[in-house]
């Protein structure tokens, strides 16, 4: 009850200080012991010294919320413990709730902000996301991706206006086949050129699914914005994404593992095969490959994105878990694709992904240092969005709980 008066009373409060022993900004710095100072829905400043203090963190870390730029909010386990991407079989409201359940899952994981590529049901998330009253992340949507090969040239731009029409932030096209599928090239080089042409024209970001190397060619080539995947690509492709200044999103460990765990409840359905499986386990460590390579090319800007599917939503940041302990990501990198770079790569980085000045109060704190144990951030302590406190574990409180758990 004391806790919940004084959340009360911070969210009264014309100014919340809020101090950790480390500030990571989300743009590759760190200060220690310092707080921020949040009023209404923004950041106010960054103080050194604050004269008093709100929310003492303790020996956490606060950082800029997490920003994963790939997921698939509405897909979950049904009722029936199978996978359900679209809400067959369910009434309206029961999918809302799912989708609404995995939001919250993402927000209390460390999230803040999420692209999903896409599904109506996202607009509705979307839609209650922005009036901040319930606990759930940014949402940014493609509404319906656009995966058919067989359409014109002039039919895909009439695709890509009725997208902008139905209020899609960005476009999600299919570039190729799903790695269960071989990831072969799908689109040819007029088709991706008139798609993300026409979304430039609109003023619309494109998010392009391309695995192998022609396929990311022919994204690249027609000014698409990002390239998620990229399994099988290689170094030629990297090179050219980083010339050409193409986000790219390699989606190296979540995904598969969370189908490995989950194959009982994806199995049989669609290309979830036994063969489907199998390519899958064959692309993983092309994927990690292509990951430690990208590390190494100069120039390429590499995000944050799960690809996260049922079974997956709160477990984000075990993607840049793997990406640091397997891949080789430098920790505070790592940290950076996940917020300001990610928030770029968004079109929103004046907005989001940084504490400065300005910018929205969407915080996290997470137990320990995760510059030295990046499995910190799977221990989140503290999730502030739009300036309201959503979460807030007292060190006590995280204390008794891991006494109880042993």
């Amino acid at each position: 009850m004391r806790f919940i008066l004084f959340i009360s009373l911070l969210l009264n409060a014309k100014e919340i200080v809020i101090r950790a022993a480390r500030v990571i900004d989300g743009r590759g710095h760190e200060l220690r012991q310092a707080a921020v100072v949040v009023e209404g829905t923004k950041i106010v400043r960054v103080d050194r010294h604050p004269s008093r203090v709100d929310i003492d963190l303790g020996n956490r870390t606060l950082m800029p919320g997490g920003i994963d730029t790939h997921v698939h909010i509405g897909w979950h386990f049904d009722k029936n413990g199978r996978s359900n991407d679209d809400g067959s079989g369910e009434t309206p409201e029961e999918y809302a709730l799912f989708a609404a359940e995995n939001g919250y899952a993402t927000l209390m994981g460390g999230v803040t902000t999420v692209q999903s590529l896409g599904a109506a049901i996202d607009k509705t998330i979307r839609g209650f996301a922005d009036r901040n009253a319930l606990p759930l992340p940014r949402v940014l949507t493609a509404v319906d991706p656009i995966t058919d090969s067989k359409l014109t040239a002039d039919q895909l731009r009439a695709a890509v206006q009725k997208v902008a029409a139905d209020g899609a932030d960005v476009v999600k096209i299919f570039a190729s086949q799903s790695i269960r599928n071989g990831g072969g090239p799908t689109m040819s080089q007029e088709q991706m050129d008139a798609l993300c042409g026409e979304a430039k024209r609109l003023g619309l970001r494109t998010a392009v699914h391309a695995h192998g190397p022609e396929s990311v060619k022919r994204a690249v080539l027609a000014g698409c914005r990002s390239i998620e995947h990229g399994a099988l690509i290689d170094q030629a492709t990297l090179d050219l994404m980083a010339e050409h200044g193409t986000y790219f999103d390699p989606n190296i460990d979540l995904v598969f593992r969370n189908y490995f765990e989950n194959k009982a409840h994806f199995l049989g359905i669609g290309n979830y095969t036994e063969e489907g499986f199998a390519q899958m386990e064959k692309a993983v460590p092309k994927a990690l490959n292509v990951f430690r390579m990208g590390l190494k090319t100069k120039g390429l800007k590499i995000v944050f994105g799960t690809d996260a599917v049922a079974g997956s939503h709160g477990r984000n940041f075990q993607e840049l878990v793997y990406r640091v302990q397997k891949g080789g990501q430098d920790p505070m990198q790592a940290i950076t694709s996940a917020t300001s770079l990610a928030a770029e790569s968004l079109g929103l980085g004046d907005r989001i992904g940084s504490i400065a000045p300005g910018y929205e109060a969407d915080l996290i704190a997470v137990d320990g240092d995760p510059l030295r144990d990046i499995t910190a951030l799977e221990r989140v302590a503290f999730v502030m969005k739009g300036g309201k406190v959503l979460q807030f574990i007292p060190s006590e409180a995280r204390d008794l709980r891991r006494h109880s758990d042993e």
